[in-house]
């Protein structure tokens, strides 16, 4: 089912998206008036901080809220998807992206758009979901869909890969990859806890579902996780695994 993106809830809920962007921006290094796209720039606060670098920026996103959101910041976006960029031939030096790979359906595509838009020497630096994201919450809300009766609405259709599997991929489009780790990285979640983790993140299931049935897939999701992943003083921490990577053209 379709993900659909909140710029409010997003902003109040998944802070943590962006500010915990620092670690792959460092692997980008934009420098003043190089040409950079942000595939997936969301709402444009991660998007801000290479603007601050004085990169030029392009930010694309397929959220039409998410980019009127990103154009209220100042940022220059348009809507698009990964698979077919509006983009012309070798018109940017680096393509970046943050916490959204995963989400895009068509990989080999959005590679072949990626490997257009760069230039000659060009550097695509990416940061997504790797093997065992999200493990924890995958298997519970997936659980509780099946029980509710509606079990196929807890494929989510993402895709966490290996750093070898997705190296072989990369490599297989033309890209020489320079660096690529795999790393756990438990992150905290904000006041709203797995609650607002569940309704930002699984909105397009959640959407798909009978409306009665919908606070029924939250409580019991979250009541199966919290002995996992809530501590004793009602603090929240997602079970989140990252594939970071820095490949060239």
């Amino acid at each position: 089912m379709p993900q659909t993106w909140n710029p409010e809830t997003y902003s109040r809920d998944a802070a943590f998206v962006p500010q915990l962007g620092s670690g792959v921006l460092e692997w980008l290094a934009p420098a003043a008036g190089e040409r950079v796209l942000d595939l997936g720039c969301g709402d444009g606060q991660l998007t801000e901080r290479i603007v601050a670098a004085g990169a030029n920026v392009t930010g694309i996103d397929a959220s039409p809220k998410m980019v009127a959101a990103a154009r209220a910041r100042g940022i220059a976006a348009e809507e698009g998807s990964a698979e077919s960029l509006p983009c012309a031939d070798q018109s940017f030096d680096a393509v970046f992206s943050n916490a959204v790979l995963h989400w895009v359906r068509g990989q080999d595509a959005m590679m072949t758009e990626v490997q257009r838009v760069l230039r000659p020497g060009g550097r695509f630096v990416a940061e997504m979901g790797g093997l065992g994201n999200i493990a924890a919450i995958r298997v519970a809300f997936a659980a509780v869909l099946s029980r509710l009766g509606h079990a196929a609405l807890g494929e989510r259709g993402n895709y966490y890969p290996t750093p070898e599997a997705y190296t072989r991929r990369l490599t297989s489009h033309g890209f020489t990859v320079a660096r690529m780790i795999l790393f756990p990285r438990p992150t905290p979640l904000g006041a709203g806890g797995m609650t607002a983790w569940l309704n930002t993140f699984c909105r397009g299931a959640l959407d798909a579902l009978p409306e009665e049935l919908r606070e029924t897939a939250v409580t019991e999701t979250v009541a199966l996780l919290a002995p996992a992943l809530c501590d004793e003083e009602g603090n929240w921490t997602a079970d989140y695994v990252r594939l970071r990577f820095l490949a060239t053209t």
